[in-house]
C-alpha cells in the first residue's frame, strides 16, 4: 500500500514519495502521442490525458494505491483511489482519457469505455491509435516517460536487483532495459541520455 500526494508522469503513471506507480488495467496515450479531434486536427492527447488526471487527483488528496504487481520497468502496478474513494482507473476510462487494457484488466473497465465511446468524449471525440499500438509503431517511445526523475524505494531496489550506486556509464551497462531503469530511477540517469530525447545509451537502445 502506498499513500501520499501524487505527481503525474502521464495519464497512467504517477509518482508517490519517489516511487513510480502504474495504474493497473488501463493504458493512456503516451506523452509524445498525437491524436485527431472531431475536426481531424492533431492535438497532444498524451499531454491532455496527463492534465485531466492531474485535475482529477487534485480534487481529493491524498491518493491510496494497493499493490498488484511489478511491471517490466520495475514500477509498482496498483489500483489507486482518491481520498474520497473515487477509483482513478475507472474515472480515466469513463472520461475517455485512457483505455481499458483487456490484456491486463480482463475487461474490468469495458463498461466505462463503452460509456465514453457512446458519449464521444475525450479520445472518442475523434480518432486515435491505441497506446499499445502507438508504442509498437514508435519503438523509441516504448519506454516509460523519464521525467520527472524519481528515486526508487530501497525495497524495490532489493526486489529488482538494480541499484543506483555506483554510477554507471553506457559502456558499463549491459542492455537497453537496464539503461532505461537507470535513466528513470537514478539521480544521475540523465547523463545516459545526452541528446535529451528520452532514449538512453543509444548504442544499446
Amino acid at each position: 500500500m502506498l499513500t501520499g500526494v501524487a505527481s503525474v508522469i502521464d495519464g497512467d503513471t504517477i509518482e508517490i514519495h519517489g516511487q513510480r506507480v502504474r495504474f493497473n488495467g488501463i493504458d493512456a496515450p503516451e506523452s509524445r502521442q498525437l491524436c485527431r479531434d472531431a475536426n481531424g486536427a492533431e492535438y497532444p492527447c498524451g499531454r491532455r490525458s496527463a492534465e485531466a488526471l492531474d485535475t482529477f487527483l487534485a480534487a481529493s488528496r491524498p491518493l491510496e494505491c494497493t499493490f498488484v504487481t511489478w511491471d517490466r520497468y520495475h514500477r509498482f502496478v496498483g489500483d489507486c483511489r482518491r481520498a474520497d474513494g473515487a477509483g482513478v482507473a475507472a474515472w480515466m476510462v469513463q472520461h475517455g482519457q485512457a483505455l481499458d487494457w483487456p490484456h491486463y484488466s480482463q475487461g474490468a473497465y469495458a463498461g466505462q469505455q463503452a460509456q465514453a465511446q457512446a458519449s464521444k468524449i475525450g479520445l472518442w471525440a475523434g480518432t486515435f491509435q491505441a497506446p499499445w499500438e502507438w508504442r509498437a509503431a514508435h519503438a523509441d517511445g516504448a519506454a516509460p516517460s523519464s521525467r520527472p526523475l524519481g528515486i526508487i524505494s530501497r525495497k524495490l531496489v532489493a526486489q529488482s536487483g538494480y541499484s543506483c550506486d555506483p554510477r554507471r556509464t553506457c559502456k558499463q551497462i549491459g542492455s537497453c532495459d537496464d539503461a532505461n531503469w537507470y535513466l528513470q530511477n537514478c539521480s544521475w540517469g540523465g547523463k545516459l541520455d545526452r541528446d535529451k530525447d528520452g532514449i538512453p545509451c543509444e548504442t544499446l537502445c
